[in-house]
């Protein structure tokens, strides 16, 4: 595999040129002494063949296996598609609202409400696997954004409790692993200190989060990725079309924390920037933005290196506490189509939008955040 490299510009000249880049198996023990394999019993002699003991002969059967079970004898199968939605509900601070109960929750399927069949709320350890954009397209060596990927890469893993299982990988011109799941976060401490000097110049952001996502479709439990990146693609096999679908198929919630608001800022108000430079990052930002909604995550977009902690929270806020509500859709078609889902909060009694106040009975905004649907199977032919 090969390393990963960094972004950060020296304030001034080196940052300037950054924005130019944009565009074995075993036998058990043989027997020769003993005798395995059934001999055929002699006939006795005449025509007349050879009579079973009572006790020896089967039980007759009133079908034959052989041929096909008459039209009348009913046959059953079980084909039950069972969809579960994991969903955070937070408020204007980013925060878990608790004690939302079952009957306030409603599921959309396509704008046909489900029937929920299991609701319940815990805390569980995380399984994350942080995606980090470590390029030489803007983490030149000891650059300020080279900095800023390491202490948010950083920042995130003091996050992590015991239980808490992590991966990291790093992507320019290709992904690479630096260290698969463990709750050692030695390892994921060590495949960091990998970081240091960017090799390539390329940003393949789709090809990375796309084989990250799909590489955990088949872990068990709640699972995210942590997107560290600008959110610049320059290189990738995928476009952003292929990657919106497959990242919703993978079912994956991203976690986006977008990269270099401040300097872009600087740069743009001193005119540093032109209007292709600036369209390029804007589009940036809305993808991150769109991969995060699409698979039920959340996109952070920090300015000052005092906001990283809250970002962080939230994020554990988001992952450890959730409701997590399964239905059986009414629509049983195995078509392969996607299936938009919407999760509502609303007063059982009035059927309104739920409204929730704080301790001094003043309302509270809040947001839900869901995965916006699945993709249901296709017949098996």
């Amino acid at each position: 595999m090969q390393s990963l490299k960094v972004i950060a510009l020296p304030l001034g000249i080196s940052l300037l040129a950054g924005f130019a880049y944009t565009v074995a198996a075993q036998q058990g023990p043989g027997s020769t002494n003993s005798e395995t394999v059934a001999r055929p019993r002699k006939k006795p002699a005449g025509d007349t063949p050879a009579v079973e003991p009572a006790e020896n002969q089967k039980i007759p059967s009133k079908f034959d296996k052989r041929k096909e079970l008459p039209a009348d004898i009913p046959t059953f199968k079980s084909d039950v598609l069972t969809v579960t939605v994991d969903v955070a509900v937070l408020d204007n601070k980013g925060h878990f609202i608790p004690k939302i109960p079952r009957g306030n929750f409603r599921i959309l399927e396509d704008n046909v409400p489900q029937q929920v069949s299991d609701f319940n709320v815990g805390e569980a350890p995380m399984t994350v696997c942080m995606v980090i954009e470590f390029s030489n397209l803007y983490q030149q060596y000891w650059s300020y954004t080279w900095y800023q990927t390491l202490q948010a890469a950083y920042g995130f893993l003091e996050t992590l409790k015991q239980d808490d299982y992590v991966a990291v990988v790093a992507y320019d011109l290709k992904s690479e692993i630096l260290s698969d799941f463990s709750a050692d976060k030695r390892a994921a401490y060590e495949a960091m200190q990998r970081l240091r000097i960017p090799a390539f110049s390329e940003s393949n952001l789709y090809d990375a989060v796309v084989d990250t996502a799909e590489r955990m479709q088949d872990i068990e439990g709640r699972k995210a990725i942590i997107l560290i990146s600008s959110g610049v693609d320059t290189f990738s096999k995928l476009t952003f079309d292929k990657t919106r679908n497959r990242l919703q198929n993978a079912g994956i919630p991203i976690y986006a924390i977008g990269l270099m608001q401040t300097l872009r800022e600087l740069y743009d108000a001193r005119g540093w920037m032109g209007p292709i430079q600036r369209l390029d990052f804007l589009q940036a930002d809305n993808q991150m933005r769109t991969f995060a909604k699409e698979t039920g995550g959340m996109s952070f977009f920090p300015r000052f290196e005092g906001e990283m902690p809250g970002v962080f929270r939230s994020i554990a806020g988001s992952l450890r506490s959730q409701y997590v509500l399964s239905y059986h859709p009414s629509n049983l078609a195995k078509d392969g189509k996607f299936r938009r889902i919407k999760v509502e909060l609303v007063d059982p009694s009035t059927n309104n939008p739920l409204r929730i106040v704080d301790e001094k009975s003043k309302p509270i905004k809040y947001q839900i955040i869901a995965k916006q649907g699945y993709t249901a199977p296709r017949e098996v032919e």
